[in-house]
């Protein structure tokens, strides 16, 4: 353990905490104010969704940059900022009353998520951390496991208790006056003075990086992976229900998710800790294509719906985990923010796009199972592409 990190034990509960407000914030409270945002605005709720998706858009498009300027100066003044931002945009939120703000104050924080979600805090907790790395950045996925359960019914009854525009007010207090105070107090971090050790040396900068197949093989299996997930995960309650699903079984079912991602992060950093990534994300990726094969399973067995809820969500919840990790388990840590902010950059994109890709293949086939099929194949896909990844590069680094 590095004298940076006995100094540093507040870090990941810190850290965690504010992962929880920020995607609490930034990624789920939309959902839940989207429709009377949508109503005050006069608007529809294409034009209300297009708003988030540009915010995603320019969170990836900017992630490499992100990470490479914490590369070189530590998160600190790039945490704070995005923490900073994201208060300014959400107290503009509060009065925003055209379609115009609306779109201007999202793309803000898009800004904002390039600078405060798990891309960056994985940069700093690789800096601090050193070799134990993993470790870290799987205990701060087990706090953002919790953002949606926590944000979504927080959200509800903040919006029915004062209205959508104080309760943008009151994630712009907590992003002031919690994360805030928590990035601007991260460890110092200067690699010119950082001596190299056995763990950095010789390892690959982001130019040498982009010349291996491996890395273009696993940000293409990231990436199909995660336009899989968000497909389905948005049209899941209309999926189960066109298969004959009740409502009130869909919702239940849906509810298993966040807490089996929360499963498979355990699992991971338990059961899994003596496996490299590598190994741990090539069982993940299969799981996805696997758990939506039983979606095809007739509609009262029940039990199939619920072991598909399980496999699905520990996927995903362990590929948080890999996405995170593997950057420097393959490439090294001296340039783990650039390397992990260019894989990152397309999954984001994935993220954005997802939902629609889903809707266009609805609408093209004309049944969600249809639909599934093909995100089936695509699953599939990208799990193959993980498989011919090589888990060493040419430097020979496990």
């Amino acid at each position: 353990m590095t004298a940076a990190t006995k100094q540093s034990k507040w870090l990941i509960p810190s850290m965690g905490m504010t992962q929880i407000i920020g995607w609490g914030s930034m990624f789920y409270a939309y959902g839940v104010l989207m429709q009377p945002m949508e109503a005050e605005l006069q608007t529809t709720r294409s034009v209300v969704v297009g708003a988030y998706s540009i915010a995603l858009l320019l969170s990836g498009c900017l992630s490499t940059l992100s990470g490479a300027i914490i590369d070189r100066i530590g998160g600190r003044l790039v945490m704070g900022g995005g923490a900073l931002l994201a208060a300014l945009m959400f107290f503009l939120m509060s009065y925003v009353d055209s379609v115009l703000t609306l779109y201007l104050v999202w793309a803000g924080l898009g800004v904002a998520m390039s600078a405060t979600l798990y891309q960056p805090a994985f940069a700093v907790l690789t800096q601090v951390y050193g070799s134990g790395y993993r470790r870290a950045i799987t205990a701060v996925t087990l706090f953002g496991g919790l953002s949606s359960s926590v944000f979504w019914p927080l959200t509800q009854a903040l919006s029915d208790q004062v209205g959508w525009r104080d309760t943008w007010l009151i994630y712009a207090a907590l992003n002031l006056l919690v994360s805030f105070p928590v990035h601007a107090l991260l460890p110092k971090f200067s690699p010119a003075t950082e001596a190299p050790t056995q763990a950095t040396q010789g390892k690959s900068g982001l130019a040498q990086v982009l010349r291996e197949r491996s890395f273009y093989l696993l940000t293409t299996s990231f990436t199909l992976n995660t336009l899989v997930f968000s497909a389905v995960s948005l049209h899941l309650m209309s999926l189960l229900q066109s298969r004959g699903i009740t409502p009130t079984q869909a919702a239940t079912i849906g509810a298993m998710v966040g807490p089996m991602q929360v499963l498979g992060r355990i699992l991971e950093t338990t059961v899994g800790r003596n496996l490299s990534s590598h190994k741990i994300g090539l069982c993940a990726m299969w799981l996805l294509p696997l758990a939506l094969i039983l979606l095809y399973a007739p509609n009262h067995w029940l039990w199939m719906y619920a072991l598909f809820a399980g496999i699905y969500g520990i996927s995903n919840g362990v590929m948080t985990i890999v996405r995170g990790t593997i950057p420097a388990e393959l490439y090294g840590r001296e340039a783990y923010g650039a390397v992990s902010g260019a894989m990152g950059a397309p999954v984001m994109i994935a993220i954005a796009a997802g939902p629609f890709v889903a809707s266009l293949l609805y609408t093209a086939i004309g049944s969600y199972m249809g639909m599934l099929l093909v995100l089936i194949a695509v699953g599939v896909l990208g799990s193959v592409m993980f498989n011919y990844a090589s888990p060493t590069d040419k430097h020979g680094h496990q």
